[in-house]
């Protein structure tokens, strides 16, 4: 081997000074650097370990690890490996040429002999450089696993200028000590190294030794077999992941190899009836590597409220690998997320329908978001996704069109689903429904009145009704009329009444023959104009629907006793407050009466016992 000679010289680089771009442009956080330097040397105990294994390298490996040192009184931090090292010439082509990928030149190299290439992490030139963010000099000190090599000792300040000399350097690997500049004194704290290392070099596959104890699970639960595990093992990694979390509904074991590579534990956690998306988000990794939480291109969005890891090194990053660029390969394994959690979720429906049901106002929220996104899950979806009614009984989309239809089909001979959005709210128009023998689903999901609209697409002759949309009998129209106690006429002169009283342009008032076990007034919401204001909301955006001011049908029930008396009374002013009361209650009855209002309704009532 050569003797390693003294030399100064510039970087090749293709710009005046690289590092201000590295320090504000590049990177979008600087505690990158440590991710990036820890992971070159996990990277270099790799390529030391499949030398070996391929023969290239004779030696003992000992005991292979990482360490990660702080010395705040000298104000350095230093990553050291025992793997490869780095004789001179490679110092001046990995480190002195930026942007040379020495994992790149090494695959190269040994491309047939091995087939593990998911094994090289990093790579020597953009990352390394990354230390100049927080530093405001770097050396290197390294020694090559080859025979006969010399340590060396590399110096940059960071400007273009470097400094290659013989170092003593007894054992072979790589020290990287970084001075760190005035302004990333911050990074000169133990807890704070602690909190990047959990993060980042968490799973790494390598020993991490940080303040004399490893940080970090070489071998995550996701990278074996699971005929290797158990249900415990499962959930004991979910405690790992979310220490907080409450136990997890179920999970799924990602394992692929072609046409791509990923692996992974995806949880359904308990989320019940909240949007809580990215509450606790799924980790990305590439080879352990901790990547970022923000994979909405890879994990499709309606499934970015489960929790877990994904790890591919097949998704493409950015040179900084802080963000996920696009390509084929992101398509494929979102499809592939998709598909894994259909089964899934079949696969539970099949084997244990009454399991399902229980976990199905938990996991409902995920099938029903999955349905309005993506139409290859809804193929899958409609023959496990469940409709729950008021009863609390469940059924699919074909057993329950089988039990409704022979009453609640129109007279267009389309099937109407009545539903309720508030059992409690809508409990007398509930109940009204219920007499007349129909059956109600329980509808109260946040993304229901999306879910409804999209059924009503999707399936053929399927019309939704909430049961506060109309009066009872109009809400499953089957030409069919009740007779009226009273003329056109009398009629006529009643609607007048109230819309004097009332005096409201935005209320409808008409006047229907209603059975009379019905109450007198009945206050119901336009189904067309309240769905398009209840989407509008959860959309959170202006819309035209979402500006229109509420109205309201008021239909008044010709054939109750309250409303003869109403036009059998002589005094107006008693005719009126009659008109107000009857009027009041049923504001009452949807939760519409409140404040004043109220208060006025309560006092007349207590006066008039």
């Amino acid at each position: 081997m050569e003797s390693v000679q003294s030399e100064k010289g510039n970087i090749s680089i293709h710009t005046e000074n690289i590092f201000p771009i590295i320090k504000k442009f590049l990177y979008s956080d600087h505690e990158i650097f440590l991710r990036e330097l820890v992971s070159n040397a996990v990277d270099a105990t790799q390529k030391l370990r499949q030398l070996a294994s391929f023969g290239e390298f004779g030696g003992e490996l000992g005991d292979l690890k990482v360490t990660v040192s702080l010395d705040e009184e000298a104000k350095t931090i230093t990553i050291s490996d025992n793997g490869l090292g780095m004789t001179a010439d490679e110092i001046k082509k990995y480190i002195n040429q930026i942007a040379f990928s020495g994992a790149t030149d090494f695959l190269e190299k040994y491309k047939d002999k091995t087939d593990d290439k998911g094994q090289i992490i990093g790579h020597f030139g953009l990352g390394f450089y990354s230390a100049f963010m927080v530093a405001e000099k770097v050396e290197i000190v390294t020694k090559s696993y080859r025979d006969g090599s010399e340590g060396v000792r590399w110096i940059c300040d960071g400007s273009t200028e470097f400094e290659l000399t013989p170092a003593e350097h007894d054992e072979r690997g790589t020290d990287i000590i970084l001075h760190i500049a005035p302004d990333s004194e911050e990074f000169l704290n133990k807890d704070r190294l602690q909190g990047i290392l959990n993060k980042y070099a968490r799973f790494l596959p390598v020993p991490v030794e940080f303040d004399g104890e490893v940080v970090n699970n070489t071998t995550p639960i996701w990278i074996k077999a699971p005929s290797e595990l158990t249900d415990e093992d499962y959930k004991n990694f979910y405690r790992e992941l979310y220490p907080m979390g409450e136990e997890p509904l179920f999970w799924i074991h990602l394992n692929v190899d072609y046409p791509f590579n990923l692996t992974g534990i995806l949880y359904f956690p308990r989320i019940k009836n909240e949007l809580r998306f990215q509450r606790e988000k799924i980790q990305l990794y590439s080879r352990q590597v901790f990547i970022t939480d923000e994979v909405k291109d890879v994990v499709p969005d309606f499934l970015m409220m489960l929790h877990g890891v994904i790890d591919s090194p097949d998704i493409p990053l950015n040179v900084s690998r802080s963000f996920l660029q696009s390509d084929a390969n992101v398509k494929k394994i979102n499809g592939y997320i998709t598909r894994k959690v259909a089964d899934k979720l079949n696969d539970l429906f099949n084997a244990d329908r009454k399991s399902f049901e229980e976990k199905f106002d938990d996991i409902g929220l995920f099938i029903k978001y999955g349905i309005l996104s993506d139409d290859k899950f809804w193929e899958k979806a409609k023959n496990f996704v469940l409709l729950k009614n008021t009863e609390g009984q469940f059924a699919t989309l074909d057993e329950y069109r089988e039990k409704i239809q022979a009453d609640q089909t129109d007279k267009n001979e389309t099937l109407v689903l009545l539903y309720t959005s508030d059992r409690k709210q809508q409990d007398t128009y509930i109940a009204s429904a219920r007499r007349r023998g129909y059956d109600v689903l329980l509808m109260d999901n946040v993304i229901d009145s999306h879910f409804i609209n999209a059924l009503e697409q999707k399936l053929e002759k399927v019309h939704f009704q909430r049961v506060d949309a109309d009066t009872v009998d109009k809400l499953i129209d089957k030409g069919l009329n009740n007779e009226s106690v009273l003329s056109s006429d009398d009629q006529t002169k009643l609607k007048e009444v109230f819309e004097q009283v009332l005096d409201n342009k935005m209320l409808n008032v008409s006047v229907e023959a209603q059975p009379i076990d019905e109450l007198p007034v009945t206050i119901t919401v336009p189904e067309f104009m309240r769905r398009m204001k209840d989407m509008s909301a959860l959309s959170g955006e202006q819309s035209f629907y979402g500006n229109l001011p509420n109205t309201y049908n008021v239909a008044v029930n010709a054939n109750h006793p309250l409303i003869g008396k109403i036009l059998a009374e002589a005094d107006v002013d008693a005719q009126k407050a009659l008109v107000k009361q009857i009027y009041d209650l049923a504001l009452l009855s949807q939760n519409m009466l409140t404040g004043a209002e109220l208060t006025a309704f309560v006092r007349r009532t207590v006066a008039g016992l």
